[in-house]
C-alpha cells in the first residue's frame, strides 16, 4: 500500500497516536523497526466482552435513531406548531436552523472526541440536543392559578424562543452520528466496520421512517408538545448507557491530562472561523431558495460575501495559527480524504435533491394524493437499508471497497438519468422502481466512503477525518434542498409565463408556484399549464442531479484502495505499518 506522507506539522505529538514501546526508547538508535522485523506489539487497549459491546451500541445507536426520529417528527409538526404560535410564515426556520446547526457544529466533534474523550463528547452532543425537549417545555403556555410553570413563563414562550431551542438541539445532533461513528471504530476492525455501519443506517432509517406518523397520531392525540416529551425516555436510555458503558480509552498522555491542559487544546478560533464559513454559505443559499430572493440581495450576497471572508481566515488560523487544528489542511488536501469529501457533498446533493424533488413530481405532475406521492418513496426507503448491510457485508467478504464505491456511485446516476426520462407515457413500474438505485447506490456509497475515509488516513487523524465526512455531507444536504429549489423555481416561473397570459396572470402563476395542491381545481387549460410547467421544471433538476452525480463519480476515482484489516490485532499493526512508512 503507497502511504501519503506528511509534512512536519505541530501535530506530530497527536491525541492518539499509538506506538508500540521501542518506537519510544531512547536506546534505539537505528529508528523504529520494520514491519518485517517488529515485534508484535501491545494489546489493543479497548477490548470488550460481546456483552459490553451490545450495551455500548446500544446506547450509542439509540442516540442516533433518536436523532433520525426527531428530525421527521418536526417536519410533521411544523403546521400545527405554527397555527399555535401564530406564526406560520416562520415554520420553516425550525427545520432551517436545526439543519444550519448541525452543519455548523458537526466537525467540531472530531476534535472534540479527542479532548474530551468519546464518552465525554457524546454526553455533551446527548446534553445540547436534550436542550430541545426541555426548551420545548418551556414554550407551553402558563397558567399562574396552577402555581407552575413560573420559570416558563419568564422564557417568553414564543416561534422564535422554539426556532433558537432547535438551533441548540443542532449543536448537539451534529454530534451524535460523528461521535457514535468515531466511537464505533475504535473498537471494530475495519473489515467488519461497513457492517455495523449497515446497522446503524437501518436504525437512522427506522427512526426517521417512524417519526412522521408517529408524530402525527400524538399530535392528533395529545398535542404537538407530547411528541417531544415522548423522546425523553430514549434520551435518557441513551444518556445513561454512554456514561455508564462507552468507557474507550485513549492514550495514556491524553487520558492523564487534566482539564485544563486538555482545554488549551480547543481550537477556538478555527472554530469560530469554520462556523462562521458555513454558517454563511448555508445562509446565503437558504435565503435564496426559502425566501426567494435574488443574488443580489443585500443579505444574501452579504452572507456569501461573508462566508468568503470566513472561509479565508479559518485558512490562514489552520495554517499559522492553530497548534492543535479543528480541520487540518494537511489532511484535507491529502488524495483520498480530498476525494471522499468532494465526492460526499455532490451525491448528498443529489441524493436530497431527489428526495425532496421526486414526492413533488407525483404532486403536482401526476396529480397523486399526499399520502400515494410519499408511498413512491417506499421503495427508495427500503433500497436505503438493503444497500448499506450489503456494502457491509460485501467489505467484509473481501475485503475491498473501490469498485463497490464506483458502482454505487454509478447506480445514482443511473437512477437521476431515469428520472429525467419521466414524462406522461411513462409506466407505473417505471415510477415504482426508477428510485431504487438512488437508495441503494447512496446509501452503499456513503458506506464505502466512510470506511475509506477511515482507512486511508492514520490512526490519530481518524476522528476528525470522520467529522470532516458528515460536513461535508450534511453541508450537500442542504446545499442540495437550497440550490434544487432555486432552480425550480427559476424554471417554473420562466414556463408558467409563457403558457399563462390575462389580467389575472400573476396571481395564478403565484399560486400554482407555492400551493400545488390547488393544480387539481384549476380551469383545465391552466391545469395543464401548470402540470406541463412543473414537468419542464423538475426535467431540469433532475438533469442537474444528473451532471453533479457524475462529477461525484469522477471524484470517486481518486479514492485509494486501502487494505481492511479483520481483527484488533491485524488493524493495530497496520497503524504501525503506517507509521513506519511515514518514518522511513
Amino acid at each position: 500500500m503507497s502511504v501519503e506522507r506528511r509534512p512536519p506539522s505541530l501535530e506530530s505529538n497527536s491525541l492518539l497516536v499509538e506506538r508500540p514501546p521501542s518506537y519510544h526508547s531512547t536506546d534505539d538508535v537505528n529508528g523504529p523497526p520494520s514491519p518485517t522485523d517488529s515485534e508484535p506489539g501491545p494489546p489493543p487497549i479497548n477490548e470488550f466482552s460481546k456483552a459490553d459491546v451490545c450495551w455500548i451500541l446500544a446506547g450509542l445507536w439509540s442516540g442516533v435513531l433518536l436523532g433520525a426520529f426527531d428530525g421527521t417528527v418536526v417536519a410533521t409538526l411544523l403546521t400545527p406548531i405554527g397555527s399555535e404560535f401564530n406564526a406560520s410564515n416562520q415554520a420553516s426556520y425550525i427545520g432551517t436552523s436545526y439543519l444550519l446547526s448541525v452543519c455548523c457544529f458537526t466537525p467540531l466533534y472530531g476534535r472534540l472526541a479527542d479532548i474530551l474523550g468519546r464518552k465525554g463528547a457524546m454526553l455533551l452532543a446527548l446534553s445540547l440536543f436534550g436542550a430541545v425537549t426541555i426548551s420545548n417545555y418551556s414554550t407551553r403556555p402558563c397558567n399562574i392559578n396552577t402555581g407552575s410553570g413560573t420559570i416558563c413563563c419568564g422564557l417568553a414562550p414564543s416561534m422564535n424562543t422554539l426556532i433558537a431551542a432547535r438551533a441548540v438541539a443542532g449543536m448537539g445532533g451534529g454530534g451524535v452520528m460523528t461521535v457514535s461513528s468515531i466511537a464505533v471504530t475504535d473498537f471494530i476492525p475495519l473489515k467488519q466496520r461497513g457492517l455495523y455501519q449497515g446497522m446503524a443506517n437501518i436504525l437512522y432509517g427506522l427512526g426517521a421512517g417512524l417519526g412522521g406518523p408517529l408524530g402525527g397520531w400524538v399530535n392528533d392525540m395529545f398535542g404537538w408538545r407530547s411528541a417531544f416529551y415522548m423522546q425523553t425516555p430514549v434520551l435518557l436510555f441513551s444518556f445513561v448507557l454512554v456514561a455508564t458503558k462507552v468507557n474507550i480509552r485513549l492514550p495514556d498522555d491524553v487520558q492523564n491530562q487534566s482539564s485544563s491542559e486538555k482545554l488549551r487544546r480547543i481550537d477556538f478560533l478555527g472554530s469560530l472561523t469554520l462556523v462562521g464559513a458555513v454558517g454563511c454559505l448555508l445562509l446565503g443559499f437558504s435565503l435564496k431558495s426559502t425566501e426567494e430572493m435574488e443574488w443580489s440581495d443585500p443579505f444574501v450576497a452579504g452572507f456569501l460575501v461573508a462566508s468568503v471572508i470566513f472561509g479565508l481566515l479559518f485558512i490562514f488560523v489552520e495554517k499559522h495559527w492553530a497548534p492543535y487544528p479543528v480541520m487540518p489542511l494537511r489532511l484535507i488536501t491529502q488524495r483520498t480524504p480530498l476525494a471522499v469529501s468532494i465526492s460526499n457533498l455532490l451525491t448528498s446533493m443529489s441524493a436530497f435533491s431527489m428526495l425532496y424533488n421526486a414526492p413533488l413530481y407525483f404532486s403536482a405532475v401526476r396529480l397523486n394524493s399526499s399520502a400515494v406521492a410519499g408511498l413512491h418513496l417506499l421503495p427508495h426507503s427500503v433500497a436505503i437499508s438493503m444497500g448499506s448491510v450489503f456494502a457491509g457485508w460485501l467489505m467484509r467478504r473481501t475485503g475491498k471497497l473501490y469498485t463497490l464505491t464506483l458502482v454505487s456511485s454509478a447506480m445514482t446516476i443511473l437512477a437521476s438519468l431515469l428520472a429525467s426520462f419521466w414524462n406522461e407515457n411513462s409506466s407505473a413500474l417505471h415510477l415504482w422502481v426508477d428510485l431504487i438505485p438512488q437508495g441503494f447506490g447512496m446509501a452503499s456509497f456513503i458506506t464505502s466512503t466512510l470506511i475509506a475515509m477511515i482507512a486511508g488516513v492514520y490512526k490519530e487523524d481518524m476522528p476528525v477525518a470522520i467529522g470532516i465526512t458528515y460536513l461535508f455531507r450534511t453541508t450537500g444536504q442542504v446545499l442540495g434542498v437550497s440550490l434544487s429549489g432555486a432552480i425550480l423555481q427559476a424554471v417554473l416561473l420562466q414556463k408558467l409565463r409563457e403558457r399563462i397570459s390575462g389580467p389575472d396572470a400573476s396571481e395564478i402563476i403565484h399560486s400554482i408556484r407555492h400551493t400545488a395542491q390547488i393544480i387539481p381545481t384549476l380551469d383545465p387549460h391552466l391545469r395543464k399549464a401548470a402540470v406541463d410547467s412543473y414537468a419542464d421544471a423538475l426535467r431540469v433538476v433532475f438533469i442537474c442531479q444528473t451532471a453533479i452525480n457524475v462529477l461525484g463519480f469522477l471524484a470517486c476515482l481518486a479514492i485509494q484502495e486501502s487494505p481492511l484489516p479483520g481483527t484488533r490485532q491485524e488493524q493495530e499493526q497496520h497503524y504501525r505499518n503506517q507509521e513506519n512508512a511515514e518514518c522511513d
